[in-house]
């Protein structure tokens, strides 16, 4: 379940920018769920907002357990993000999370012409300074800019992206490899989506990242509509509930 709630706020980005995926006002709204069981919820909503004297794009994710899951495994993770409305990089990064007692309380500060990161850690009261990688993102804004990026015109089946993204105190190289098209029956309906996989660099090679796939709408808006994670136990599933605000319309397909 974690793992889910991680990556609706990690979504692989890639290099490159083309017309507005979003706009101000978007709100997404997630059920997750662990075999017949639901076990978790998540958002995401954009806001606009000044951060010094630059527009910026506020996200705000939040994910939190439900049911039982609540009672003996509590969840409460608060993911944001301020990313520029243009070119879609990060400026700060928020992580403030409490998985079933283990908390992590973040801000990260991007200093994309001096290539570095300030990461002010409130548990543990530090402040440290980072390299960056040229065009890092954060785990949160990769997903804003992964839906800049994608030109579902000239996808082709096996096509790779790569991203450099920081997190943790650390950079990290992924790629994600485009897999096909498919059709999806979700409670809207059928809908036409594109479907991915990510992978992460470990040793020099790189390897699935816990045997996840994600498929985002084949439309202009490319949302998630469904993220899978198959465990040793089972498998995760998190699902597209609700939405509003959408900068596109939103193609169902009719019988």
């Amino acid at each position: 379940m974690k793992l889910i709630l991680s990556f609706l706020f990690f979504l692989l980005t890639f290099a490159g920018f083309s017309q507005s995926a979003y706009e101000e006002g978007e709100w997404l709204d997630f059920k997750i769920k662990y075999g017949w069981f639901n076990t978790s919820k998540a958002s995401l909503e954009i806001k606009k907002t000044k951060l010094g004297d630059e527009d910026v794009f506020h996200v705000i994710g939040n994910g939190k357990s439900v049911g039982l899951l609540d009672v003996f495994f509590k969840v409460r993770d608060r993911y944001e993000t301020y990313i520029t409305t243009k070119e879609g990089q990060p400026i700060k990064f928020i992580r403030d999370i409490n998985e079933g007692g283990y908390k992590k309380h973040k801000e990260l500060f991007f200093n994309h012409n001096t290539n570095r990161v300030k990461v002010v850690d409130f548990k543990h009261n530090t402040t440290e300074s980072f390299d960056l990688k040229p065009n890092s993102q954060d785990m949160l804004s990769a997903f804003y800019k992964l839906r800049n990026t994608i030109d579902i015109d000239n996808l082709e089946v096996g096509q790779e992206f790569n991203i450099n993204m920081f997190f943790d105190n650390d950079n990290y190289d992924f790629k994600t490899k485009f897999l096909g098209y498919e059709t999806l029956d979700t409670k809207f309906g059928e809908i036409a989506c594109l479907k991915f996989r990510p992978y992460v660099m470990a040793d020099r090679v790189f390897e699935e990242s816990e045997s996840l796939t994600f498929w985002v709408t084949a439309d202009e808006n490319k949302i998630p509509i469904k993220i899978e994670a198959e465990l040793a136990v089972g498998s995760l599933v998190a699902e597209l509930h609700e939405f509003k605000g959408l900068k596109h319309p939103f193609r169902i397909i009719m019988n």
